[in-house]
């Protein structure tokens, strides 16, 4: 007895006959029980495992593909878990790579440019608790350097260090998150592994961690964020967190501020990218998380009531519903338009010059909202794009309109103005002549630009104030020479009197000059 607690203390699994295995207990569920249909499957997954099998690896279609063919949905990605490291499967396929440098994997792809898919294929690998936590020398092969100087795969928190240590399939199980993405089918046999009874979770509709979850959330506190987006996917199909899973979340919330920015950056556009971006959000609220997970997803759940932001995470869940493509900096860009709206418009009451001022609003919102972050220069480029593209909106006359439909971002600016004009910002006749306009050809171009002129001047004209001509006054009667002026001989007062005409005499015939008595009488 006294043995065993001084085991527990340090750690170390329970041995004897009758000591029940930590990793699990491997149970293979054919196709008779589990029912999966083999049509689902991706056949480029199919050929990867098939390869590695044929040079002699273990292979298995894992993860949430498994989870989705149980419940009968076809998968968007598929992903491999194998006992070869990564630079045996990258030399058994033409076109392989691997990526990574915490966990490395391969990526193998098939087809090109667009339409090419990526399966991703990992090793299987060993599990390490605190009670493992002794010097490891690793298998890395190309990450070996920069994690030299590390002697233990866990912190003294609990925290896994390093990811690259390969072990048995049984462990790579225990090593995952939640019993119903601990699953491995191979498409072969059409045999489902499982070692922590993630079938029967699945029928439950339950969501349970492998293992402690509180030790689970140390070992790795991005957990966290993961078991709230996998309750937001799947709570549609009526799945919800184990209480026991559930429980420890907001205790273990601080442990997130050691995680690195970037990847917390990540991870929360898989939250608000994935097809449940409102359902992400009451999660979070549900469960307490609404603040602290990271800065600029607190702004997104403080503003998913308001009617233009949550138009724009409707709008991002319906694209990726209907297998369109969704691009963070739209999603940003109507989160933080609030900001940017107010800081323009109080530089423009200030009396800065329209463009300037919304240069420097947005300079400000991102330093204040968005901060260091992995990408942020492609990122802000385009939010700033979408922002400076609004009041140009405005303008549709001259060469404008058809630089803008020019513009390589014109289709991210539109649906912004789309939805400003959804929620009343705009008006929506400004919406639908853009509409119209990207549509139309040169010539129904012209005339609508045209239409437009017209309409400017026709307002313009109704503006201008009216003048009308006051008719001139009657001119007053001609006064007789011998009165005397208005006002003494009995003129009218009010009229001035004509002035005296001087008459001029002309000269004498003869030559005789002018004031003689030679012409008188």
């Amino acid at each position: 007895m006294i043995k065993t607690f001084i085991d527990k203390l340090l750690g170390k699994s329970p041995s004897g006959r009758g000591a029940k295995s930590r990793f699990g207990k491997r149970q293979e569920v054919p196709a008779a029980v589990h029912g999966i249909d083999p049509g689902l499957v991706d056949r480029r997954a199919s050929d990867v495992v098939r390869t590695l099998k044929d040079a002699g690896f273990e292979a298995y279609i894992v993860g949430g593909a498994v989870r989705d063919l149980l419940l009968g949905l076809k998968p968007k990605d598929f992903d491999v878990a194998t006992n070869a490291t990564p630079e045996q499967v990258k030399g058994l396929f033409r076109r392989a790579f691997i990526i990574g440098k915490r966990f490395r994997i391969v990526h193998v792809v098939y087809g090109r440019g667009r339409e090419h898919e990526v399966i991703e294929v990992s090793t299987f690998r060993a599990y390490l608790d605190n009670a493992a936590a002794e010097a490891v020398s690793g298998n890395e092969k190309t990450s070996k350097h920069a994690l030299a100087g590390m002697q233990h795969a866990v912190d003294a928190s609990g925290r896994v260090l390093r990811d690259n240590v390969w072990g048995p399939q049984d462990e790579d199980a225990t090593r995952r998150d939640f019993t119903v993405n601990a699953m491995y089918y191979d498409p072969e046999t059409q045999v489902v592994v499982d070692f922590h009874k993630g079938i029967d979770d699945a029928k439950k509709r339950v969501l349970r961690m492998i293992g402690d979850p509180a030790t689970r959330y140390r070992e790795d506190p991005v957990r966290i964020i993961r078991a709230v987006r996998f309750a937001a996917k799947l709570s549609a199909l009526g799945f919800a967190l184990e209480p026991k899973t559930a429980k420890p979340l907001v205790a273990c919330e601080p442990l997130l501020q050691e995680v690195p920015q970037s990847r917390l950056f990540d991870e929360m556009l898989k939250l608000l990218q994935t097809g449940h971006a409102l359902a992400s959000i009451a999660q979070l609220q549900k469960l307490g998380l609404e603040k602290g997970i990271y800065p600029l997803l607190d702004v997104v759940v403080e503003r998913a009531s308001s009617t233009f932001v949550q138009a724009a995470l409707q709008d991002t869940d319906r694209r990726v519903g209907e297998a369109k493509t969704v691009a963070p900096s739209f999603l940003l860009a109507c989160v933080l338009w609030q900001d940017v709206k107010a800081g323009w418009e109080q530089r423009l009451t200030r009396g800065e010059h329209a463009f300037p001022a919304l240069q420097d609003a947005i300079d400000e919102v991102f330093d204040k909202r968005i901060g260091d972050v992995s990408g942020r220069g492609k990122l802000a480029a385009d939010m700033r794009e979408i922002w400076v593209m609004q009041p140009r909106f405005e303008k549709r006359s001259g060469s404008t309109p058809f630089s803008m439909i020019a513009h390589i971002r014109f289709r991210a600016g539109f649906d912004f103005l789309r939805l400003r004009a959804d929620v009343g910002e705009v008006e929506e006749g400004l919406a639908e002549w853009w509409q119209q306009f990207s549509l139309a050809d040169d010539a129904r171009r012209e005339d609508m630009i045209e239409q437009v002129r017209e309409e400017q001047r026709a307002r313009q004209r109704k503006a201008q104030p009216v003048v009308r001509r006051v008719p001139k006054a009657a001119e007053p009667a001609t006064v007789p020479a011998a009165e005397g002026p208005a006002g003494v001989d009995g003129a009218d007062g009010d009229a001035a009197a004509p002035k005296k005409r001087r008459r001029r005499r002309r000269k004498p015939a003869g030559g005789g000059e002018a004031g003689t008595g030679s012409d008188l009488a």
